[in-house]
């Protein structure tokens, strides 16, 4: 129960805060929150079991052009279209999963590379009708839920911060359940794990595709809420970022992704401000933290707590 309380404790904080800032920055807090979505999605792979994907912008660009094609050519509501992004993104990481699953480690990290490379030219190469690397923007008619403009600060906001809370708390029910244990069995030793009659392979699958329909639907609602979706979305950058999201963060944790996301936002702000050499600022932020904390800022907390070396 100190366990739900604490994260129910979370969302009420977020949903707070939110109102308190002023519109350009509850804007911002909307895009940290999907985005937060995405990493907690990769979350479920890399940090629960050990899965190091560099694929997961295709899952995310599945996501944004599942619900974003079906609202620019047919004019599909915002609800149904956040359905199929949902969908889209659990397709893709299946139809990848097959194969990618049959390699392991530093194989199907360039396995999932290939595939999202693959995915991002095919974007580019069926412009005319994704809107190839320029993109298209969706109509105001596609960004209505319930009633509510989407494209307004308030309604954007607490449409972020439900598909989020949705996510956060479905992650902390799933990552407490007998299915999360056997995750992170399969994390700490796949061996052991068959030993136990564990199957790796339909395990593994099971997960990624859990992990795809949660980045799908951070790319459907960040589409929707943003009105923008585009082939660059599908680029190595979207696959590295939830990666760092989650290291920064704490892999393994519920909140990690979130914390990581709001920091990671907040860092290359204040690069930004400094010097336009601001990668160059936050490469070494994220050198200095896998150098001294390399669980992450919750996973070194947690470690701390619990007394362990």
């Amino acid at each position: 129960m100190k366990t739900w309380a604490a994260h129910l404790a979370v969302l009420a904080l977020l949903l707070a805060a939110g109102f308190l800032l002023s519109p350009y920055h509850m804007t911002n807090l909307a895009r940290i929150l999907v985005l937060a979505t995405f990493a907690m999605g990769y979350n479920l792979a890399f940090g629960y079991t050990g899965l190091l994907s560099l694929g997961h912008a295709l899952f995310f660009a599945a996501g944004m052009y599942a619900a974003g094609l079906p609202i620019w050519h047919a004019g599909l509501a915002a609800l149904p279209a956040l359905g199929l992004g949902l969908a889209g993104g659990a397709f893709a990481a299946l139809a990848v999963g097959v194969l990618a699953l049959r390699t392991a480690g530093v194989s199907f990290m360039i396995v999932t590379l290939m595939f999202a490379q693959a995915g991002y030219l095919t974007l580019l190469y069926f412009n005319a009708t994704t809107g190839g690397d320029e993109g298209f923007a969706l109509p105001a008619t596609g960004r209505r839920l319930f009633g509510a403009d989407l494209s307004t600060d308030v309604p954007r906001f607490l449409a972020a911060w439900a598909i989020f809370a949705v996510t956060f708390l479905a992650t902390l029910a799933l990552v407490r359940s007998r299915f999360g244990r056997v995750m992170v069995a399969l994390r700490e030793n796949e061996d052991r794990a068959r030993m136990l009659g564990i199957n790796p392979f339909t395990t593994k699958l099971g997960v990624l595709t859990l992990s795809g329909a949660a980045s799908g639907l951070a790319g459907a609602a960040y589409a929707i809420l943003f009105g923008y979706a585009g082939a660059s979305f599908a680029t190595i950058q979207y696959s590295i970022l939830p990666m760092l999201y989650v290291l920064l963060g704490g892999a393994g944790t519920v909140a990690g992704p979130l914390l990581g996301a709001i920091l990671m936002f907040m860092l290359i702000e204040a690069a930004t401000e400094v010097t336009s050499a601001w990668m160059f600022l936050v490469g070494a932020a994220l050198v200095i933290l896998v150098l001294f904390a390399p669980k992450g800022i919750l996973g070194a907390l947690r470690t701390r707590l619990r007394g362990l070396p």
